[in-house]
């Protein structure tokens, strides 16, 4: 069942590195003692069981960027359950239960990550030895917290969440393995995406896999893709064949960095800038929780919804469309058979944009969680070493829309529809879910 159905009937920060190191330390964490150090410490931890080490040495997952997005949705939609059960004040995702008032938030909150991304095995794809790493993480942060009923309280509470949350996601499509052909592709001319044969195909799996919260993945489907032979795909077209080529003479070198900044891994840009906000702000633990459980979630249906219109509407992309112009049937676009992107394109088709629409659902859920989208914020990249301040989440956004025509991985409409796309799923997962008890 759909939980949004169901719910309706029933740091490379200095700052962060030295929150986890000590939240490492901490003692037991009570029931009246809610501090957000067991959720950022967990959020960190899921993390690096889920992205690949290209992200970060840390790293020792295998998902990129659009699975990870519904994985860290799953696993922040169980700390948020126990963080409610202790804490209370908002509604559950999966169970309701009532922690005892003497009960480890460390406890519960560590186990329901780590049960829940043991539960996810072996879609997760966490080798033996990964998971080892994930089960003794776990049994190293247990150890500091002290014997005792608070402990064994918290650890019940985080088993049962996990137990429900593994169970809302039982055959929802993440173990599948679709091949190219099963997604129906159209035949091959102008405007159809045809993949990278030196790569694999990316994102396959995405638009089987049941939302977390959204009714279908279709349920925002955008209009689609300019018509190759309309003024706005020409338009489109001559930008980024002139600002997004390799060699490009046009674009300077502020656009040339601020393309590279978001070629990293934007899930872990997002994840590592929210718990730098949670740290700013004073969120407590349940607070934390509800902030990454409503970006989280709505990140990862974004993600589910994304790759569900990209693979219904098969676009091309600009590497692709240039040097194939000539049989666009549109005469103010010209071919360029030299013509390369500024880095390797992704290999999934092109229209919507998947960074625009996973960054704007994420927006959209922060701007809902406080109230206003003029939040100042920073986000890091590793791939320029350079952090870049933002005066309010839909900034970020903006700075992506530009970014990928920039890279030259897309037409200027399919990061505004991808960003619209992404509102739409952050909107609604914030009017639905992680809602205050009346």
């Amino acid at each position: 069942m759909n939980p949004l159905t169901q719910f309706k009937k029933i740091l490379t920060l200095p700052l962060l590195i030295a929150l986890t190191l000590v939240v490492g330390r901490a003692p037991v964490a009570q029931a009246s003692e809610l501090s957000a150090a067991p959720v950022i410490y967990w959020s960190t931890e899921a993390r690096k069981a889920i992205v690949p080490p290209s992200a970060g040495a840390e790293n020792y997952g295998n998902k990129g960027a659009g699975e990870a997005a519904v994985y860290m949705g799953i696993v922040h939609a169980a700390i948020y359950d126990a963080a409610v059960a202790i804490e209370g004040g908002y509604k559950p995702y999966a169970i309701v239960l009532h922690a005892p008032p003497d009960t480890s938030s460390a406890a519960a909150i560590a186990t329901a990550a780590h049960h829940t991304l043991i539960g996810l095995q072996p879609a997760l794809g966490l080798t033996i030895a990964q998971q080892l790493i994930l089960d003794t993480d776990y049994a190293n942060y247990l150890a500091l917290i002290p014997d005792g009923a608070a402990k064994t309280n918290g650890i019940d509470i985080g088993s049962q969440v996990a137990t429900a949350i593994v169970a809302l996601r039982a055959h929802d499509g993440r173990d599948a393995n679709p091949t190219l052909a099963d997604l129906n592709p159209p035949p091959p001319g102008p405007g159809v995406w045809q993949p990278n044969p030196t790569g694999s195909v990316v994102g396959l799996r995405l638009p089987g896999i049941l939302p977390l919260a959204l009714e279908s993945a279709s349920q925002f489907r955008p209009d689609g893709p300019s018509p190759l032979t309309s003024e706005e795909f020409a338009e489109d077209f001559n930008q980024v064949k002139q600002l997004g080529r390799l060699d490009s003479a046009t674009r300077t070198p502020a656009q040339t960095a601020q393309a590279l900044f978001w070629t990293d891994h934007d899930l872990r840009q997002w994840n590592d800038g929210m718990l730098n906000l949670a740290v700013g702000r004073g969120l407590d633990l349940v607070q934390t929780a509800r902030m990454l459980a409503m970006a989280h979630v709505s990140g990862g249906d974004a993600m589910i919804a994304g790759f569900e219109a990209k693979y219904h509407y098969w676009f091309w992309r600009p590497y692709q469309a240039i040097p194939l112009a000539a049989t666009d049937g549109n005469a103010a676009t010209t071919p360029d058979p030299t013509w390369q992107p500024l880095r390797s394109t992704p290999n999934h088709p092109e229209y919507p944009a998947a960074h625009a629409f996973h960054s704007s659902a994420v927006a959209e859920a922060l701007r809902a969680f406080f109230g206003t989208d003029k939040v100042t914020f920073t986000l890091d990249s590793r791939v320029t070493g350079t952090i870049r301040q933002y005066g309010g989440f839909h900034d970020a956004v903006k700075d992506v829309e530009l970014a990928r025509v920039l890279a030259g991985f897309h037409f200027r409409n399919s990061t505004r529809e991808g960003s619209n796309l992404g509102r739409d799923v952050g909107r609604c997962i914030a009017e639905h879910l992680f809602q205050p008890v009346q």
